[in-house]
């Protein structure tokens, strides 16, 4: 919106960890050098902390552009796993292949073992690195420690990067996790920039996205180092709202007033004169209200013309809605017949803003190819700005037959949850996207590092429908992987808050599953105690998984617990691997 403007040729402040605009301060310097030493060590771990926003993830994507090509890295965004799906998202990352009708600990680790002897005889390195590390179980952990004995007799075979907030280090002090800590060979925490290094941090992202003049004056800068504590993503999030701000005022530069404009905006601080003003205006209604009835209800006989006025001021509204014309309703309730698919929740119904958004179904199936078909990479690059997430978010609303808002601008997580459903932010590849079986968004990286959001509506053997802008088209894998950097969003409809569950425990939600295999199997299996998770359960849930394609371990994690709730939506529940809604 205002790149244009202000001469940028991308936003400067997005908060997408991007390589190209990681400023490197004292501090990031010391930091990346610690991981490229850590990572050079024979085998043990390598732990980088910082505060929320201090820039971890983009010191690790950078990183992973520097290690040499030799180098296999597993990448993991999302710990919030068992130990069997921890195993099992590694061996995705590293392509492993293993059996999943008979998935458990020992068949992982002894496929990672062959993989990581394989590698190590063609001499590669095998790193494993683990963002937001500060929510990873003890067990977990623990099993992410007995990797490292994966060894020969001279070398080990993995090396392991932890990273994560503050909290880590607590956790890592914990007594049980002691071993671990001892194993740590490099250690590193990231404190907030300066304000030298704030000051830098913006003239070098705005360099990046092509502004050479200054654009933000000195008092400007002083006060984003004041307001975002020198925390690089709040510094992002304030000057990108000081951008809009100037570009919606017509203003050159940036200055601190329209910083502090920002900063506001974006905490939802409401300014104390504004609050004053909002009193003041309150209290003027009000005794506004109490003279117009006390001159209305306690005049004397003759009104008065402070009555005869307060009487005509009433009558006013009557008065104009008796000489407005009328509205016609069908000019709103007119449905466009492309605006619709089949199996919308706007289909019969009253049509909102948001329904222009959504595309036609493409008329090619999702298995045909048609002559000169144009690149993903190309499309993307060219799509409008309003296709970059409100198309994907209003394409995913449909297919998970969700209301759409009648504000485009409010489609997302935030008006999901308020619906009952919630966000999955996940990584992986095609194999964990199958298992989950749920339209999903794919959060694409072009070549010149621009982010983009495609939905993807259906996998059929190697293809992927995806729906973009105003239409569908069909994908092969290899060349969506070749953009794709394997992170995703799914809806869904939680029975209850996301936890794991496993033998030993009791409550609520043990009783959910437990009814809920009770109406899958067709039958109630009889249980002394049934919100307690015993054995008995503990083999139900295995043959559910097994009759899911799912990984065997016994647990309900978040992928068990997702197509536990889908298979009791049958037979209306969105799919990859079929279409409910034709």
């Amino acid at each position: 919106m205002y790149t244009e403007c202000f001469k940028l040729s991308e936003p400067p402040f997005s908060l997408t960890p991007d390589p190209r605009f990681l400023y490197m301060s004292k501090r990031h310097r010391e930091g990346l050098a610690h991981l490229f030493y850590g990572v050079q060590q024979p085998g043990g771990f390598v732990q980088l902390t910082g505060d929320i926003g201090s820039g971890k993830t983009t010191l690790c994507r950078c990183l992973v552009k520097q290690l040499p090509p030799e180098t296999d890295i597993a990448l993991i965004l999302n710990p919030r796993l068992t130990v069997i799906e921890l195993l099992a998202t590694v061996c995705d990352e590293l392509g492993v292949s293993y059996p999943p009708e008979a998935a458990s600990i020992k068949v992982f680790v002894d496929a990672l073992n062959e993989r990581l002897l394989e590698s190590h005889t063609r001499n590669r390195r095998t790193v494993l690195i683990i963002d937001e590390a500060q929510n990873l179980d003890e067990d977990v952990l623990e099993q992410i420690r007995l990797l490292t004995n994966l060894e020969t007799s001279k070398d080990k075979l993995l090396q392991i990067i932890l990273i994560g907030q503050p909290e880590l280090l607590a956790v890592l002090k914990r007594r049980k996790l002691r071993q671990l800590a001892q194993r740590i060979t490099a250690r590193y925490h990231l404190i907030a920039l300066t304000r030298q290094e704030t000051r830098a941090y913006i003239q070098h992202r705005l360099l990046v996205a092509g502004r050479r003049d200054p654009l933000f004056t000195n008092r400007a800068m002083r006060s984003v180092y004041r307001l975002s504590g020198g925390i690089p993503r709040a510094i992002n999030i304030i000057c990108d709202r000081a951008l809009l701000g100037a570009y919606a005022s017509d203003k050159q530069r940036i200055s601190a007033g329209i910083v502090r404009r920002a900063a506001r905006e974006t905490s939802g601080a409401v300014p104390w004169w504004r609050q004053a003003r909002t009193a003041w205006i309150a209290g003027v209604v009000v005794l506004a209200v109490l003279a117009t009835a006390a001159a209305l209800f306690y005049a004397p006989g003759d009104p008065s013309s402070l009555r005869r006025r307060a009487q005509s001021l009433l009558e006013l509204p009557v008065r104009l809605s008796a000489n407005e014309p009328k509205r016609d309703p069908s000019v709103q309730e007119k449905i466009p017949p492309e605006a619709v698919r089949p199996g919308s929740p706007a289909a019969g119904k009253e049509v909102n803003q948001t329904s222009a958004l959504l595309p036609a179904p493409s008329a090619q199936a999702p298995g045909e190819t048609a002559a000169a078909t144009p690149k993903l990479a190309d499309i993307l690059a060219n799509a409008p700005a309003s296709s970059k997430s409100n198309y994907s978010y209003a394409n995913l609303y449909v297919q998970m037959g969700i209301k759409l808002p009648v504000n485009p601008a409010d489609l997302g997580c935030d008006n999901v949850r308020a619906q009952g459903y919630d966000c999955l932010f996940l990584s992986g590849n095609w194999r964990k996207l199958r298992r989950y079986d749920l339209p999903a968004i794919l959060e694409i990286v072009l070549p010149n590092g621009v982010r983009r959001q495609a939905a993807v509506i259906a996998l059929v053997g190697e293809v992927a429908t995806l729906a973009i802008g105003n239409w569908t088209h069909a994908f092969s894998f290899s060349e969506v992987s070749q953009i794709w950097d394997g992170s995703f969003i799914l809806f869904w409809k939680p029975p209850f808050a996301l936890r794991q569950l496993s033998i030993g425990d009791s409550g609520k939600e043990v009783l959910w599953v437990r009814r809920a295999l009770d109406t899958l199997e067709g039958k109630a299996q009889d249980s002394v105690d049934p919100e307690l998770f015993d054995e008995d359960l503990r083999q139900r849930v295995l043959n559910f998984q097994r009759s899911q394609s799912l990984i065997r371990d016994g647990v309900v994690g978040s992928e068990t617990l997702v197509r536990l709730t889908v298979a009791m939506q049958r037979p209306n529940a969105p799919s990859l691997s079929r279409r409910a809604r034709s």
